[in-house]
């Protein structure tokens, strides 16, 4: 169910921007297995899917600190996230899908009531050469005139750089700008730019959520469309 607790003005929207695992796609089972193998080679017991769905949101940096339990060993840290991301590039195609209703959402609200087309990107704290493979991989690219990455800047979200850069190559101000994503970094991402945001209670981090308002929040892809009608 649809629930709005600030309209979004779709009349002045220009750019809108996504989050990509848990807001687009659901890459639970090869986070998880990729996680999994890192964790074995280091002696480490494998822990349950939803329990690494829980871990993600805030780069693959934090993923791996979080599933060996925040070590204060950093070294042990960067060995974690090389060993992770060699079997994350191998793997990460094997079992992630796009949600069902994204490819038809976007469809419906590429075209701006005015006249014209929306701006879509994509903003996720995922490497971002993963980020645009997976997003090659499985149609989503055409609709993104860009994708940026958790490496694309110095910070990550929740900083607003990216957004706010995404912003400055769309020419959209704030209140032309809506963030779509899954946890409370996304949310957090959209206040510290000024921008709207949509939060999606159906992604790997929507659990996060209840600590957090957004403007609307939405239980599918199909949802962002009636928020900005």
């Amino acid at each position: 169910m649809l629930t709005i607790a600030n309209p979004i003005p779709t009349e002045r929207i220009r750019l809108v921007a996504f989050d990509l695992d848990g807001t687009l796609i659901d890459s639970r089972r090869d986070l998880a297995t990729a996680v999994n193998a890192m964790l074995g080679e280091m002696g480490r017991p494998a822990l349950p899917d939803k329990v690494v769905a829980e871990y993600v949101g805030d780069g693959a940096g934090m993923l791996v600190r979080r599933a060996l339990g925040d070590p204060a060993d950093e070294k042990l840290v960067e060995d974690g996230v090389e060993r992770f991301l060699a079997c994350y590039r191998r793997h990460m195609l094997d079992h992630t899908f796009v949600y069902d209703g994204v490819f038809e959402a976007l469809e419906n609200l590429r075209f701006h009531p005015g006249g014209g087309e929306r701006k879509f990107a994509v903003l996720t704290n995922k490497p971002v050469n993963p980020a645009r493979r997976i997003c090659d991989a499985l149609g989503l690219s055409k609709y993104f005139f860009q994708i940026y990455g958790g490496n694309s800047f110095g910070t990550k979200k929740p900083d607003p750089e990216g957004l706010r850069a995404l912003m400055r190559e769309a020419g959209a101000s704030p209140d032309e700008t809506v963030m779509v994503g899954d946890s409370v970094v996304d949310v957090l991402t959209a206040r510290n730019a000024g921008t709207f945001v949509i939060g999606c209670r159906y992604g790997l981090s929507s659990h996060t959520l209840e600590t957090v308002t957004a403007d609307v929040m939405a239980d599918a892809p199909s949802d962002w469309t009636m928020a900005m009608r």
